[in-house]
């Protein structure tokens, strides 16, 4: 080895060496890096974010409002759901139903109808060749108590959509409504709408049943969509059959929220949460 090697060779030792001696002092240990809990940004001198400290996904203001099903023990308490009762009151109400003027049955329903002052009701509801039969039945005595025909060529409008309320109404409704409306000319007067007990309205409103959830057979009888479709074939077949003079052929159908006109709705809130417009039992009391 020539003496221009041994320096180079000394060199390269002396200088790790010192690089040791730089790095490391006796009785003294090197911290192994820690790596951070989360991702990191470069760039970024923000510590990584703690589990607990995550905002939430959702919007505070946002009001996420549930429609509870009812209880398999208490839908027990309508008397709809009884056997052969169903049965029994579509009977009953084709027995006073006029063959020449109504038309067959094409479909029978269970809905239950909103009215103006947002009371809900139990109703049988009857889809003719010719009309649509919106009656009202007691199931605890098995007896029809009133039938509302419409005419199917008289409908011209078909509405669905979210139930909405005056901006500073303390009434509220959860779901979805139906609207059919057959006299677009003739608006309500000032003292049908304040009169609760009134049925003098050119539409009548529905929403489904709370036994909707029953049984296969009433999740059918008391599908809201299904009911839409149906009547609103069935009313196109009947304006091209018997049209009306001097008034537009066809049904019009909108998706568009159902306004129902109430600001206080004490008297529906006290009806309502205690289903007094359905048959149910009732203990020692009846409705």
């Amino acid at each position: 080895m020539s003496a221009r090697e041994q320096d180079d060779f000394k060199f390269v030792e002396l200088g790790e060496e010192a690089v040791e001696q730089q790095s490391t002092k006796p009785g003294e240990r090197l911290e192994e890096p820690v790596e951070p809990a989360g991702p990191v940004e470069r760039g970024s001198d923000t510590q990584p974010e703690k589990p607990s400290d995550r905002k939430p996904l959702t919007n505070p203001h946002t009001v996420l409002v549930k429609r509870e099903p009812i209880d398999k023990h208490k839908l027990k308490r309508f008397f709809v759901l009884r056997p052969g009762t169903i049965e029994q009151a579509i009977e009953d109400i084709q027995s006073m139903m006029d063959e020449k003027e109504d038309g067959s049955v094409q479909s029978a329903w269970v809905l239950a109808e909103v009215d103006h002052w947002n009371n809900e009701k139990e109703r049988i509801v009857l889809l003719a060749e010719n009309s649509l039969l919106i009656c009202k039945y007691d199931f605890i005595m098995l007896s029809c108590e009133h039938i509302q025909r419409i005419p199917l060529n008289c409908i011209d409008r078909i509405c669905h959509g979210e139930f909405t309320f005056p901006q500073k109404s303390l009434d509220k409704r959860e779901g979805e409504g139906l609207r059919i409306l057959w006299d677009r000319l003739r608006e309500p007067t000032f003292l049908s709408r304040w009169n609760p007990f009134s049925g003098d309205f050119p539409f009548c409103t529905f929403t489904e049943h709370p036994v909707l959830e029953a049984n296969e057979k009433f999740t059918k009888m008391c599908a809201l969509d299904q009911f839409r479709d149906q009547l609103t074939q069935a009313a196109q077949r009947a304006h091209e059959k018997k049209p009306v003079p001097g008034k537009a052929n066809g049904v019009l159908v909108l998706k568009q929220p159902i306004l129902i006109e109430t600001y206080v709705g004490l008297m529906s809130f006290i009806g309502n949460q205690n289903k007094l417009g359905y048959c149910l039992a009732r203990g020692n009391m009846g409705f």
